[in-house]
């Protein structure tokens, strides 16, 4: 089997999967009482892309808009916060950080089945390769400067000053990041697997010293954004559901994964076997550099346990895949594929740690 073209399979919309349809009619009824200027009919389509919160299309003759729901069915405790999102992309709207322009919150499960937010749609590109085939060793290097200077920027607000001074607890992050995955990992195990075992065990004791809380996004990387059409600059930056006060060198070295990313045939985001110097791409110590200058943090005295830590937890989101195909709530249609992950991810992350001394 070959490894899955990522471009191919995640990119555009499909017709509404069976589980995850619901009534157009009522939801556009409630948001002409929502949005000023909505005006129907409107028509509904699903973004192929992401695993976790549904995305869709919603057209109308005037505009389209971006919503995003709570999976129907059995979900795990703390899970699918779209809440949050819609919280925390409102407060750095507000700053002129990019992202989607937030437009409704909607609790009431009445009007589609489970609560959702509409946002703005936001016209541009999506790379799902972090070596982006199709673009220029030129582009390359000035996207890749500039995932790094926004994640910098994301790093310098301080929490209380935009509005999230009390979006999570911040201290500790690492040690609360450990146990909640520790947790959400058996809640959706399947099968015994022996380096998750060792990780579970090994990293609560060996953890980095905690860095000052910051606002945090917890999955930063190249397919979560939305580059604009015609040049090298980040329209929008997606996907909020993980986003938290807490470290930010754990946020930074999530982000890093990718050069050190274990291919799949389920398809990961890997640079690894690449010639990154005629990609135009950043090799990891100048980029580690790079954010180094721009907010004075410095990772590397413990990156090997920040990697360790990420690949478990990476791991442990797939394995939450793998629960949801398992009870029948995945939204993706290559869940299945994804679940198949967990033992690669938490394979490299016990490699980590032995570089750590375990």
């Amino acid at each position: 089997m070959t490894e899955l073209d990522r471009q191919d399979a995640f990119s555009g919309t499909r017709e509404v999967t069976g589980r995850l349809r619901f009534d157009v009619g009522r939801l556009g009824a409630y948001l002409r009482d929502q949005i000023a200027g909505f005006a129907g009919p409107v028509a509904v389509s699903q973004f192929k892309g992401g695993q976790s919160n549904p995305t869709y299309l919603v057209e109308t003759p005037l505009r389209r808009y971006a919503l995003r729901r709570k999976p129907p069915g059995k979900l795990l405790p703390s899970a699918h916060a779209v809440d949050r999102e819609y919280r925390v992309i409102s407060a750095l709207y507000r700053q002129g950080f990019p992202v989607a322009e937030p437009l409704v919150y909607c609790a009431d499960e009445d009007v589609i089945g489970t609560a959702f937010f509409v946002m703005a749609y936001v016209e541009g590109r999506v790379f799902w390769e972090p070596h982006m085939p199709t673009s220029t060793a030129a582009e390359r290097a000035q996207i890749y400067d500039a995932m790094n200077t926004m994640l910098a920027r994301l790093h310098s607000f301080d929490p209380v000053k935009i509005g999230l001074g009390d979006y999570g607890r911040g201290e500790n992050y690492v040690a609360r990041q450990v146990e909640r995955w520790s947790k959400q990992y058996r809640a959706s195990e399947t099968e015994r697997i022996e380096d998750m075992e060792r990780l579970i065990g090994w990293l609560p004791a060996h953890l980095p010293p905690s860095e000052p809380p910051r606002l945090v996004h917890g999955d930063y990387r190249l397919d979560n954004m939305i580059i604009a059409p015609d040049a090298p600059k980040i329209s929008a930056v997606l996907d909020w559901e993980l986003s938290t006060l807490g470290d930010p060198l754990a946020d930074f070295s999530y982000h890093l994964m990718a050069w050190h990313m274990p291919h799949s045939q389920a398809g990961t985001g890997s640079l690894v076997g690449f010639d990154l110097a005629a990609l135009g791409i950043p090799t990891l110590a100048d980029y580690v550099d790079a954010y180094m200058a721009r907010t004075g943090l410095d990772p590397r005295p413990h990156l090997p346990v920040y990697f360790a830590y990420n690949f478990f937890r990476l791991a442990a989101i797939m394995q939450g895949i793998a629960g949801r195909v398992r009870d029948g709530t995945a939204t993706s249609a290559y869940a299945a594929a994804k679940a198949g992950l967990v033992r690669p991810l938490a394979a490299k992350g016990f490699e980590f740690a032995r570089q750590a001394g375990a």
